[in-house]
């Protein structure tokens, strides 16, 4: 399964397998320098500047002065970015409950507490 393609396919949304990083990101750290978001998302910060210039052509995103950082610049999300990872957040949430609704009831709760514990440990090691 190709999870973000499968996500993206349905063209409402003009983003690929590379700019969603980007935008999911953004939209879960909120407003943010490319920097930031790099270390936050694992690409490295030329590549998350390089697809923020397609989000923010694409009315996705917009760039602003850092009000804590006079060389920096922010990143935040417009409404039509927020709207976007809403659909996409739903479309994920949809493929994840039609493939869970397939198993054994057992496995899917396992599967479930075991992504929970996962994302749990992982936000306590980042410090969250």
């Amino acid at each position: 399964m190709r999870l973000f393609g499968d996500l993206l396919a349905a063209g409402d949304v003009n983003l690929d397998e590379a700019t969603y990083p980007v935008l999911s990101g953004l939209a879960r750290t909120g407003p943010t320098t490319a920097r930031k978001l790099s270390t936050e998302i694992g690409i490295d910060r030329s590549v998350v500047s390089r697809h923020s210039d397609r989000l923010e052509a694409l009315g996705l995103l917009r760039r602003s002065a850092d009000p804590d950082d006079a060389r920096a610049t922010r990143l935040t999300l417009t409404d039509e970015g927020h709207a976007a990872i809403e659909r996409l957040r739903g479309r994920l949430a949809g493929a994840f409950q039609r493939r869970l609704d397939a198993w054994p009831a057992e496995d899917a709760r396992a599967f479930v507490a075991g992504m929970e514990r996962f994302v749990e440990e992982n936000l306590a090691e980042r410090g969250r």
